[in-house]
């Protein structure tokens, strides 16, 4: 009966590491996801902020566009 305890004990031990590794391998994988996201949302942000840069200089543009074809028209 002693024995059958030990046993258990000496068993529960590898498990034990067997468990806390794999939590820990979990953990770095999750950390690496994290990283990534991050990383992802900062390039969106950039995209973001690019593009509407772009819209302000498209309507700008527009705007040079239709005050230049405004006095042409007044030019007639």
């Amino acid at each position: 009966m002693i024995g059958l305890g030990i046993m258990a004990v000496i068993m529960a031990v590898p498990i034990t590491a067997i468990i806390a590794e794999h939590k820990q391998k979990m953990l770095k994988v999750k950390a690496g996801m994290v990283k990534e996201e991050i990383e992802l949302e900062k390039l969106k942000q950039q995209n973001y902020i690019i593009e509407t840069e772009k819209m302000k200089l498209e309507l700008e543009q527009m705007k040079l566009d239709y005050t230049s074809g405004k006095n042409d028209l007044m030019k007639l």
